[in-house]
């Protein structure tokens, strides 16, 4: 007899969801947790990081606010109370998880998780003891990447942990090493606050996992706001000099160097597996990460991974929709989760979000498409709040006409990419979706004209 139906090991986003949908189902469920439940997203990740993003574009919206008869010229802002307001936001949202699994009748077992045989977890902490479970389910995300570059280690060089958590303090200079999403989203962050901001991208553009566009109009977008940017830009070293930080990187052949009171280092995630598995538990690796199959089960039968731990796609909604398919797959449930459709969402100013494929992707596999833009300068949203540079680009199947991509650029991008994701899993075509009226004014109108411009190409 088992003291569980299912064990999670992680309350982050998948861990949480996983464990709230098998009580939903009828299952006896608990959720193993070492630190705050929520895991990096809610406390060291996507909430804090937007809650701050949010606090920076309120100021910067006022600093720009004189054009709009509103009195800029005394404007000030207090770093600490931005923090204190992420933090507020952090612990309400936190509070909401706990209360959740109270009414679902979740048992929160506080401490750390260790696999100790195929339906075995041992926990160290406060609910320390031993529990067993039908089915276990790995859910411990994962932790910044800090790769063996000299110098990293050095006072005043900053993980996403260490900054969200304001071990910081105000500096007026920045160096982020990585030009992907956590490095962007701070890089607006801080230039919104008048910090000094250096961009070093190992890749040759920003974005590099998105369509180029995308990565080439925030890079143009960035240094009109006085963000130095350097792509193509290997980091050799990190040296503490008199003007601070320097970071030396060779780009094109040549070493060059930029300095910063504090350096972020943003070049991606880890899985986190220490002390996940005890002593005789043995486990199929991909590299760092656990080794899944299409159910989302390792190769101990009956224990399942989702999330960072397990997937090469590192984000919250990803680990959500692995939670809730890998608890319908232990229930016996019928799924009609698609894994394969992921949106990214970028948080910078203005928005960036993306599905399916890009004219890229489909060049690289064959795929006959066809591609239309409509640019947001034409949009009567857009220019009431004086907004930035952008687009809204869509791709669909030159042959058979179905949607297979899209690519926004714009205020709200994340609120308005999921239509577009529902589109592409049901197989619509811009016909289709230009049965549907959009109303005036909205952002949302741009997506008319790209998809009247595509049907025209489609023919």
């Amino acid at each position: 007899m088992f003291d569980f139906d299912l064990i999670v090991i992680g309350a982050g986003p998948g861990g949480y969801e996983a464990v709230l949908h098998a009580a939903k189902l009828g299952l006896k469920a608990a959720v193993v947790e070492k630190r705050d439940v929520g895991g990096t997203c809610l406390n060291r990740g996507c909430i804090p990081t937007k809650a701050l993003l949010h606090a920076s574009g309120v100021y910067e919206e006022a600093k720009s606010g004189s054009a709009l008869g509103v009195d800029a010229e005394n404007l000030s802002y207090d770093l600490p109370a931005m923090f204190a307001y992420k933090q507020q936001v952090v612990e309400k949202l936190r509070a909401g998880v706990e209360g959740l699994f109270k009414s679902a009748k979740v048992t929160l077992l506080r401490g750390a998780g260790t696999l100790t045989g195929p339906n075995t977890v041992q926990v160290a902490g406060e609910n320390e003891g031993v529990y067993t479970a039908q089915s276990i389910l790995l859910a411990t995300g994962s932790v910044p990447a800090r790769p063996p570059i000299p110098g990293l280690d050095l006072p005043g060089v900053m993980t996403s942990d260490e900054l969200l958590n304001g071990e910081g303090g105000a500096f007026s200079s920045l160096v982020i090493i990585g030009g992907g999403v956590i490095g962007m989203e701070f890089a607006t962050f801080y230039s919104d606050l008048g910090v000094s901001v250096t961009v070093v991208e190992g890749l040759d553009r920003l974005l590099p996992n998105m369509d180029r566009e995308l990565g080439q109009n925030l890079a143009m977008i960035m240094k009109k706001r006085g963000v130095q940017i350097f792509t193509g830009a290997m980091v050799k070293n990190l040296e503490t000099t008199d003007a601070g930080l320097q970071v030396n990187f060779e780009t094109r052949g040549q070493l060059q160097s930029v300095t910063g009171e504090k350096v972020l280092c943003a070049i991606g995630r880890s899985p986190y597996t220490a002390g996940l598995f005890g002593e005789g538990v043995n486990v199929e690796m991909d590299r760092r990460r656990i080794h899944v199959n299409e159910r989302l089960e390792t190769s101990i039968p009956g224990v399942y991974a989702i999330g960072d731990v397990s997937s090469p796609v590192q984000l919250a909604h990803v680990a959500t929709a692995q939670g809730i398919y890998a608890v319908n797959e232990i229930a016996g449930r019928k799924n009609e989760i698609d894994l394969s459709l992921v949106p990214g969402c970028v948080y910078t100013r203005p928005e960036i979000a993306a599905v399916g494929l890009t004219e890229a992707d489909a060049k690289a596999q064959n795929i006959p498409v066809k591609t239309a833009k409509a640019l947001m300068s034409a949009n009567g949203r857009t220019v009431i709040l004086n907004g930035d540079r952008g687009f809204m680009k869509l791709v669909a199947h030159a042959e058979t006409r179905k949607l297979l991509g899209a690519q926004l650029m714009c205020v709200n991008a994340s609120d308005m990419i999921s239509q577009l994701s529902e589109a592409i899993a049901g197989g619509l075509t811009p016909a289709d979706l230009l049965k549907a009226m959009r109303p005036h004014p909205t952002f949302e109108e741009a997506l008319t004209g790209a998809l009247e411009e595509l049907e025209s190409k489609l023919g």
